[in-house]
């Protein structure tokens, strides 16, 4: 999958996140990277081995106060990694290569993964923690319909 259909199903992640909550999405960057840098993993104590498919870095929307956004304020970022996003999305799928354009059942499977890190991360940005969205997630309540 080339970085620019992998853009094009991040874009498209973020347009089906239900406006009432896409609306509040203020001051925050989407961003795409290839993988998360060995400093990111250490300052987010992710054990050796394992990686991360998405970060949120920022001010969460519930710990902004009233003089939040006076004078210059970087936005929050959202951070999606491509490479691991993909291999999480290859696992059990029929694939005809990982640098070629995938296969439906594994293009969907990218798109699920995006779609799940997105609204994970969107979780952090409206203040949950990792175990409150983690929470939602087992017990299913951080589903919304495509």
């Amino acid at each position: 999958m080339t970085p620019q259909d992998f853009d094009t199903l991040v874009a498209e992640a973020f347009e089906l996140v239900p406006e009432k909550f896409r609306e509040r999405v203020k001051n925050v960057a989407l961003l795409v990277e290839e993988e998360p840098s060995a400093e990111t993993l250490a300052e987010n104590k992710v054990p050796k081995g394992r990686t991360l498919l998405g970060l949120y870095h920022g001010i969460p929307a519930t710990e902004r106060g009233g003089s939040y956004g006076v004078g210059a304020t970087m936005p929050d970022t959202i951070t999606l990694y491509r490479k691991p996003i993909i291999a999480a999305s290859s696992l059990g799928v029929n694939y005809d290569s990982f640098f070629g354009p995938p296969t439906e059942p594994f293009r969907d499977a990218i798109r699920g993964t995006i779609r799940n890190t997105l609204w994970h991360e969107i979780g952090h940005h409206f203040g949950m923690t990792e175990n409150e969205v983690e929470e939602r997630e087992e017990e299913g309540t951080n589903e919304y319909k495509a």
